[in-house]
């Protein structure tokens, strides 16, 4: 018997979302429920050519493009076939992200009632980009990235359907090329198999990218129309198009670096960084900055998370740390990048080095807990701190007994909080 298709796989797999227990409370229910699908949009094709065996209809729609008015048109639509004809209608919105919250929520009454079963797709986090009232009512799907070995399996397949050879570590090829411009049907076309390798490394899991990397790389050679010759037979060499892993650098143009500004990897990478720097990991702490610039990060935003972390994780243990930050934050506003790069890099380090403490913060972050879970009206200023610019402030007492500490040697025994938080000590670790 021969193993199932891939379509197979994933249809079956769609049906045992729609259709089982584990997830719904009845099979009736399935209309009613919502899937948010991390889904490339090639699945959805998939499930679009399955859906036509069980007569069910499926729409597609992409953010990109269209309108509220467009989902209306198509919930009209979805309405009159479910009434009319009992047909069930799968909507699918490709960058389901790029709606704002107002056209998500016109999604809202329709899949409660099961007029139509919604498939979202989005490369950003949902957590972020889709609105909550719409996300509770969803199941997310999350497709990882590929890993190393599948990528290179995809590419040896696209190899194959260009009939292009892979070249050994066993074959040989000279350094020198012709400068033949013959038609690209006249040579083989012939690729390094560590070429392969690095395109599956560099294009980070993504095949899209990785295809693009090959299909530029071979056309770029082929139309240039050079030969090298290769020694892939017993009886000599070989004239052919040969693609190497430099070749392959070019058509990625660089290396692929997996980074959003606006998204969740820019949240994930300046976590990472704060957390580096706060576990005193310099190595680490500069790599993910680079993450962050190389990616194409704004160095101000970079430097503003600099200016807190010397006050929030260094405090007092150096005070100089501050004075760092807000030097790098104007370095950088001053000559931008590239050129700030290396300011950042300094005050990165610095701060990965230094000792920490969290006394200040921890302290003023137990101030603002007496003050949430304070009863009653707030305690008024104690009369002796109040200022008194007039003769009436003065007359009710305002500033009455208040003893100015520079005129005194010796320490002047004086209260400064309010009478109900006498003695409190804001440095000691509150109970929770």
């Amino acid at each position: 018997v021969s193993p199932p298709s891939v379509t197979e796989i994933i249809y079956s797999f769609v049906l045992y979302i729609f259709h089982s227990n584990e997830y719904f409370l009845c099979p009736e229910q399935f209309l009613q429920s919502f899937l948010l699908l991390l889904f490339q949009t090639t699945l959805a094709h998939i499930i679009a050519n399955s859906s036509k065996k069980n007569g069910t209809r499926f729409v597609t729609l992409s953010a990109t493009s269209a309108k509220t008015n467009d989902v209306r048109d198509v919930i009209s639509q979805a309405q009159n076939e479910k009434r009319l004809f009992k047909r069930k209608t799968i909507l699918f919105i490709d960058e389901i992200h790029r709606f704002n919250k107002s056209q998500q929520d016109t999604f809202l009454p329709h899949v409660e009632c099961g007029t139509v079963t919604l498939i979202g797709a989005t490369t950003e986090n949902p957590s972020f980009q889709v609105n909550a009232a719409l996300l509770s009512r969803c199941r997310v799907i999350v497709l990882e990235k590929l890993s190393v070995e599948a990528m290179e399996a995809i590419l040896m397949r696209a190899i194959r359907s260009l009939g292009v050879q892979v070249l050994g570590q066993g074959n040989q090829h000279s350094s020198s090329a012709t400068g033949s411009s013959s038609e690209s049907s006249e040579f083989p076309v012939y690729i390094e198999e560590k070429a392969l390798s690095t395109l599956a490394y560099l294009c980070d899991g993504d095949a899209r990218t990785g295809l693009n990397g090959l299909q530029l790389a071979v056309q770029a050679r082929v139309a240039t129309g050079k030969t090298t010759p290769l020694n892939i037979t017993k009886g000599g060499s070989v004239d052919g198009i040969l693609i190497t892993e430099e070749h392959v650098k070019e058509g990625l143009q660089r290396s692929h670096i997996l980074y959003d500004r606006a998204g969740e990897e820019h949240y994930n990478c300046i976590s990472a960084l704060h957390k580096s720097m706060r576990g005193s990991d310099e190595n680490a702490s500069l790599y993910w900055l680079a993450r962050m610039l190389e990616g194409g990060e704004d160095p101000l935003y970079v430097a503003r998370r600099l200016v807190r972390f010397a006050s929030e994780d260094i405090g007092l243990a150096d005070p100089l740390a501050l004075t760092q930050a807000v030097a790098a934050y104007q370095g950088c506003h001053f000559i931008g990048m590239p050129e700030c790069e290396v300011i950042l890099a300094q005050c990165v380090v610095y701060f990965a080095r230094a000792p920490k403490s969290i006394a200040v913060y921890r302290a003023y972050s137990n101030v603002k807990e007496c003050l949430r879970t304070h009863t009653g009206p707030l305690p008024p200023v104690p009369l002796h701190l109040r200022n008194a610019p007039t003769r009436l402030m003065k007359n009710l007492g305002y500033g009455k007994g208040y003893k100015y500490n520079p005129m005194y040697q010796e320490p002047v025994e004086q209260d400064y909080l309010p009478e109900e938080l006498k003695g409190t000590d804001f440095f000691k670790e509150r109970k929770t």
